[in-house]
């Protein structure tokens, strides 16, 4: 028995000794917190391109085409930290530029918000909230349209005219049955403020805008309602969708009703959630075409890539995996384009040199 004991404790020496002599194991890099710039003011935490070790020499050809392409302003934040922030034609940081239907974005979270205070259910029947006879479909028809559907582009309304008085909201479809870009999303807008006994912006701006430390205003446009901020404004918000959410510790929009916004809300559009695109689908749909196209969105970006697209390619880009957010303000890159345009692929072909 001593005999065993002597060799087991001989045995633990030994093992004792060999680790101490080995090399120790290496400690691995601490993960980057993620960065969340101070609600106001203007101090932002910066990253460089050599610390990132991205290429520098595809830093001034990106910066060349964005200006060549009509670009006001061009971010690019990883870990929230900012990376590249370039302006163009006169804009400056503190210039105010329109979100185009890159703003539908902050519809669809300000709807997540109201559901998740349990002002309304995105599930419930748009009447529910702003009374009948908002369309000039029949009660049983116009009774199948969810909020759900005016999120998903899924009202079954016809696209031909962008008004949105009863009407003009003209049956098409069975809700549900048919994807169509469409203005009438527009109308949940109208339901959050019922819902919530406040005005649009000023619910907006207190749930919102102010937690973030955005700037910016509502504009009505004719039958649009548009956002305009600076630069750094719409990039908030992109780091806000980065971080499912949150800001910070502060829970602002919850993360179920974020999963759900940022994947396939409906099987006709596969690249399309709640009012934002979605990259990466064996399929999508184009505005104001009945046309399924295969492949990715923007076969050259990141393929867990949601965005936010607006007339006049009003961009923000949230890729996770990246943990990065792109942000890109001025006129169309070519010609007037509602959402999409091939600036997009030739615009990730550039960003993709930084990193590859």
């Amino acid at each position: 028995m001593n005999r065993i004991i002597y060799t087991i404790l001989a045995f633990l020496s030994l093992t004792a000794c060999s680790k101490d002599s080995a090399e120790p194991d290496p400690v691995p890099t601490p993960e980057e917190k993620m960065y969340f710039p101070p609600l106001t003011g203007t101090t932002w935490e910066t990253k460089s391109i050599a610390e990132l070790k991205w290429n520098q020499n595809a830093v001034q050809p990106l910066l060349d085409y964005l200006e060549l392409k009509n670009s006001k302003s061009f971010m690019i934040l990883v870990n929230g930290r900012i990376v590249l922030e370039n302006y163009f034609n006169n804009h400056t940081a503190t210039s105010n530029w329109y979100w185009a239907s890159a703003g539908k974005t902050l519809t669809s979270t300000m709807t997540g918000i109201a559901q998740q205070e349990g002002l309304l259910n995105i599930n419930n029947k748009v009447s529910d909230y702003i009374g009948t006879g908002w369309t000039s479909e029949t009660l049983a028809k116009e009774n199948l349209i969810t909020c759900k559907h005016l999120l998903t582009m899924t009202s079954g309304l016809d696209d031909t005219s962008d008004e949105v008085d009863p009407e003009d909201l003209i049956y098409k479809a069975d809700a549900g049955t048919r994807w169509a870009y469409h203005n009438v999303y527009v109308k949940l807008q109208d339901i959050v403020a019922k819902a919530s006994g406040q005005t649009w912006e000023n619910y907006f701006n207190t749930k919102l805008r102010d937690k973030i430390g955005m700037n910016g205003t509502w504009v009505q446009l004719g039958v649009n309602s548009v956002y305009t901020s600076t630069t750094r404004s719409m990039a908030r918000f992109g780091l806000l969708m980065l971080n499912k959410g949150k800001w910070e510790n502060n829970v602002i929009l919850n993360e179920a009703f974020f999963n759900e916004a940022t994947t396939t809300s409906q099987n006709i559009n596969l690249g399309y959630g709640y009012l934002w695109w979605l990259n990466g689908k064996s399929s999508y749909h184009l505005p104001q075409l009945q046309l399924t196209f295969q492949g990715s969105v923007i076969p050259t970006g990141p393929s867990d890539m949601f965005m936010a697209l607006g007339k006049n390619d009003q961009k923000i880009y949230v890729i996770p995996s990246k943990k990065m957010v792109v942000i890109r303000m001025g006129d169309a890159a070519d010609n007037v384009n509602l959402a999409l345009s091939d600036f997009d692929k030739t615009l990730w072909e550039k960003i993709n040199a930084l990193y590859q």
